[in-house]
């Protein structure tokens, strides 16, 4: 769901993997398959949509878990195809992420924190690019 899943997109080494749930707030019916599997959770956000982040076996994976209806997962989807569609705000994207990355950090959330303002530049883009038809420029009602 990261960036290593836009082709032609510089990434850290790590892979970020969204998995949809029925209750991510009900840690009993994945949390044990997850770690049987080598997964380790490291970060609850009850107050972030439930969210639940896991390691993976192997440390360059981060497990991101949301709930089946949550609407963070459509925005997380739609980001990653409009970067997919569009080389224009994939380039910029990119070099933002270059001159962030290039900064020392604190906190990684600072990092993240400090792409907000592109990143929903970009998701208002591709909200509204979803709301045209193909082939016309009119933006249809939400």
């Amino acid at each position: 769901m990261g960036s290593t899943s836009v082709p032609g997109l510089a990434a850290k080494p790590i892979i970020d993997i969204l998995l949809v749930v029925a209750d991510s707030a009900d840690e009993g019916a994945y949390v044990p398959a997850l770690e049987a599997a080598g997964y380790r959770l490291c970060i609850r956000e009850p107050l972030w949509f439930e969210h639940r982040l896991f390691k993976g076996p192997d440390t360059d994976v981060n497990l991101h878990v949301l709930t089946r209806s949550c609407p963070e997962i459509e925005r997380i989807m739609r980001f990653r195809d409009w970067l997919r569609s569009h080389p224009e705000d994939r380039a910029r994207y990119e070099a933002t992420k270059r001159e962030l990355a290039a900064r020392t950090w604190r906190y990684v959330q600072n990092y993240a924190d400090a792409k907000t303002a592109l990143v929903e530049a970009i998701m208002a883009r591709a909200l509204d690019g979803a709301r045209r038809p193909c082939g016309t420029s009119e933006v249809m009602p939400p």
